[in-house]
């Protein structure tokens, strides 16, 4: 198989069969990267796919200064991160002053989807953006290094914080009711990683 950075140089030297392979690889993960931090409605999921055309429109537009010093997979994600900051200024700016924004939809979600997502919710932002690259876009430590612009040593304590604080938030706990037995909270659940689910 080829390496996405030989692809990505065949691209740079005009091949749209190299191009066609790079988006076959990379549409469904960064779809999925999108539609995890967009709300959880239709519009969303629309959205997602737009911010992920675009990624690829960028990918386009800056062939000719494509430089490998980075992996190709930290490349597509530095644009993705960039477009969703712009799209989260846009939301800000368009949404009427002191309105809070629409909390993701859980209708459809199975119960363990949606206490992952409630975790996930109560995790610091940039605890939550470096578990959910390692985890959901299976990035490596150096990679969110890379594309966070912070230390490595940054990334694994903050990630281990991550954890920490989601094994917390997510294992059983015990409770009593009237007749004196106890019933148990939801218990562990795992990550999961499902294309397009919104967290």
């Amino acid at each position: 198989m080829i390496s996405d950075e030989a692809l990505m140089l065949e691209f740079q030297g005009g091949s749209r069969a190299a191009f066609e392979q790079l988006f076959a690889r990379y549409r469904g993960p960064l779809y999925g990267y999108f539609r995890r931090r967009l709300n959880g409605d239709e519009r969303a999921q629309a959205r997602a796919e737009d911010l992920t055309q675009e990624t690829f429109i960028a990918v386009i537009q800056a062939v000719a200064r494509y430089e490998p010093r980075a992996l190709v997979r930290t490349y597509f994600y530095a644009i993705a991160i960039n477009l969703l900051t712009a799209e989260r200024r846009r939301q800000q700016r368009d949404s009427p002053t002191g309105k809070a924004a629409p909390e993701p939809s859980t209708g459809d979600a199975p119960d363990a989807s949606m206490w992952v997502r409630e975790a996930l919710q109560k995790l610091d932002g940039s605890e939550r953006e470096i578990l959910m690259l390692r985890e959901y876009e299976q990035l490596g430590y150096s990679e969110i290094s890379d594309l966070l612009k912070i230390p490595v040593n940054t990334v694994r304590s903050r990630l281990f914080r991550a954890r920490m604080a989601m094994r917390e938030y997510l294992e059983p706990t015990t409770k009593c009711t009237d007749a004196g037995k106890t019933d148990e909270e939801p218990g562990p659940v795992k990550l999961a990683r499902v294309e397009g689910e919104a967290l």
